[in-house]
């Protein structure tokens, strides 16, 4: 079987990752896209929406999908997980033939910093999703979406046309709330 990973932290998920999505669905010979929010990323101090919440926000926009798997695999993990293991774990519970990690441009500074990213490059083929014109070097696939946004700037300036209209006003309450403050201070 050929499956597509595409985690992160989903903080929340915006048109960029839906591209994502729909383009993985389109073009990569895959039979299955697993979309994988984290618990926290590896790479960070602390979540605005909680895990499950950014679950069920993901849930709601790609869940009915034909091909697509929501995962609660890293989430259930309670702390950061890095991706060598949720590999690991996908070739113990799936019958892999070729496994696809899709990262956006910007997690390509960050790549050589991966827990033991010499042996994920031997698990799998990373497909590169490009984004705010970051170069990427040769020997990467790559992926055109053609969108410009992040969810930290979703976060900080409430853009609303780059959320999913399925999430759209819960996302826009939460950050405006009560709630997002009580995350961010635990």
């Amino acid at each position: 079987m050929k499956i597509a990973l595409f985690g992160g932290s989903f903080d929340p998920p915006h048109m960029g990752h839906d591209s994502i999505v729909k383009n993985a669905l389109e073009i990569l010979d895959i039979d299955r896209l697993i979309v994988m929010p984290t618990f926290i990323s590896p790479f960070k101090d602390e979540f605005s929406a909680p895990p499950q919440v950014r679950f069920a926000w993901v849930n709601k926009i790609w869940g009915k999908f034909d091909r697509v798997s929501i995962s609660k695999f890293e989430i259930e993990q309670n702390r950061p997980v890095p991706t060598i293991q949720t590999a690991r774990h996908l070739y113990d519970t799936l019958d892999i033939d070729k496994l696809y990690i899709i990262i956006g441009a910007d997690h390509l500074s960050s790549l050589d910093k991966w827990h033991e990213i010499d042996a994920l490059k031997k698990l799998c083929t990373f497909i590169i999703a490009k984004r705010d014109h970051i170069d990427i070097p040769s020997g990467f696939k790559t992926m055109d979406i053609n969108e410009d946004i992040s969810s930290s700037r979703i976060r900080n300036e409430l853009i609303s046309d780059r959320i999913p209209n399925q999430i759209k006003d819960e996302v826009i309450n939460f950050y405006q709330g009560e709630q997002c403050k009580k995350f961010q201070n635990v």
